[in-house]
This record gives C-alpha cells, structure tokens and sequence, in this order.
C-alpha cells in the first residue's frame, strides 16, 4: 500500500509539474481593442470551427487584419498557445486567431476548407468588424504556414470552399510562411525528410500524387498570387528549410513580389531573442512596403 501511495505522489506530481509547463497565457492587447472569442465562423456536421478576434477602437476608421493559423502538423496544436501579436497591435492591426479540423478528425483537405472558410468568414463580415477588406494578411507556422499559404494562394479558386461560399472576389493583401511546408509530397516523402504528420494527414490520399500537389503551396504559386514573406531556419530538423528555398524560386519565376529570410543554425520555429526580434521587425517592414 505505502509504495502505491509514493507511486500516486509522482505521477500526481509529474503531472502536475506538466500542467503548469503547458499553461495557455492570454492574448494581452492595448487599451481600446475588443475581444469576442470562440466566434463560430463555420460548421461541419458536429463540428464548430471557432476563431478568436481581437478588434481596435470600431470608432475609427477599418483596420488591417491578421489571420493567425497555428501549426502542429495538422494533427495538433490549439489557437490558445497562440499568443504573440503585440507588433500586430501596436500597428493598428485586427487579429482573428482560427482553429481547424486536425487529423483525427478529418484528413486532407479539411484543414484547408476550414482556413479557406476563416479567411471567407473574414470578407463576409468586413463591414461588421471595421475591418479593411483590402488590408487582409494571413500568417502561420509549419502546417499552419502551408494552411497560410494555401488559403490566400488559391485566390478565387473554390475548389476547396465547399463549405462556405462568398459573393466578393476571396483575395489576401499579403501571406506570412513561417517555416511552413511548401510541398507534402516531399515531406512524406523525399530524401531529406519522411515525416509521418504528411501521410497521416493524406489519409487515403498518401499515395496520390495529383491530390498532393494540389494541397501543396508550390504548385500554387501564380503571377497573380499575393506577396508573400517567408522566414526559415537552416537547421530546421522537422520541415527542410530547402522548402520555402524552392518556394522563393517559384515566386522569383513568376515575378510575384516576396522576400526569405534564412535564420543561420535557427531550429523549428526556435530562434534565438535577437533573431525572432529581426524577423518581426523584417515582417512589420515588409507590410509597410505594400502600404499595410
């Protein structure tokens, strides 16, 4: 009995130490902004798609809007432990933080659908958010940097808006690719990276390669597509950096405007302060470039 006891207190105690490891903080923005959380954007069967706005002073004149999509391979990851919009704030930005279908419950493309609806969502309600319709970024990280790109690549294309439709052309001012996976074919299969989160998410599609391309950001890219900031680090261990390398290439061929910045011996999405400092100062000055 007694060592079943000491037992409990270390798994008690280990789980506890886990909790507070993994405590969600809250979104903390200026005087003056607004937030509506858990806003119901889409419905799929049982399924809410739920997203988190943080809106400016509606008093004045229709702000810039960032749509943040988080990562984690698709199969998991929350839009609670995202959390970093300061700079976005501080720059007169409105924030709508989404969530999506993960792996468990749908397989590709249902990620896309859902970020396609969040961004359809967004354009429908512009007026009602005093939100600038032309001013529209969409920024992620990982698999969320692909559901970035995806959604505002595929501009007008609904071949993915099966679940929500809009009667405005659906574009983005701008797409922010952090570390994001630019070709799912090579991440489930290619000679630098075999990942597991790429095929789970394919589902019974693994092995096609016509379907894979078309959830892949590198197929994508046309002359019209959104300019598009790209940051990446060479020693990235989980997505290739050679990635958004071939993405930059793509975007070079086709004269759209972009920019990649290469974090020297920066991980997966683990750059040092001063780095992660650079990049946002890049991202904000980028922005201002397209008159955002």
């Amino acid at each position: 009995m007694k060592a079943i006891f000491i037992l409990c207190g270390l798994l008690c105690l280990n789980f506890k130490g886990y909790s507070q490891e993994i405590e969600l903080k809250k979104v903390q923005y200026p005087n003056g902004f607004t937030e509506q959380l858990n806003v119901v954007y889409t419905k799929v069967g049982d399924w809410e798609g739920k997203l988190d706005l943080y809106l400016p002073d509606m008093s004045k004149a229709p702000s810039p809007v960032v749509i943040n999509v988080h990562g984690g391979g698709w199969n998991k990851g929350t839009k609670e432990s995202q959390t970093g919009f300061s700079r976005f704030f501080k720059n007169g930005y409105a924030v709508a933080n989404i969530e999506y279908r993960l792996t468990g419950v749908a397989t590709a493309p249902a990620a896309i659908e859902d970020t396609r609806c969040a961004l359809i969502y967004i354009i429908n309600n512009a007026k009602k958010l005093n939100i600038d319709p032309n001013k529209i970024v969409i920024m992620g990280g990982s698999a969320g940097g692909h559901l970035a790109l995806m959604a505002g690549l595929l501009e007008n294309n609904p071949v993915f808006d099966t679940n929500c439709k809009s009667a405005t052309p659906v574009k983005v001012a701008a797409i922010i690719d952090k570390y994001g996976i630019t070709d799912v074919w090579d991440w489930a299969y290619g000679p630098i990276k075999t990942s597991k989160s790429a095929t789970s998410w394919l589902g019974a599609k693994a092995k096609d390669d016509a379907f894979t391309k078309s959830v892949s950001p590198l197929y994508q890219v046309k002359k019209t597509s959104p300019p598009t900031f790209i940051v990446h680090g060479d020693a990235d261990p989980t997505v290739p950096y050679q990635q958004s390398i071939a993405l930059k290439e793509q975007f070079d061929k086709m004269g759209v405007k972009s920019e990649l910045v290469i974090v020297k011996d920066g991980l997966h999405g683990k750059f040092p302060k001063e780095d992660n400092s650079m990049v946002d100062t890049k991202i904000m000055a980028f922005l201002k470039s397209l008159g955002l």
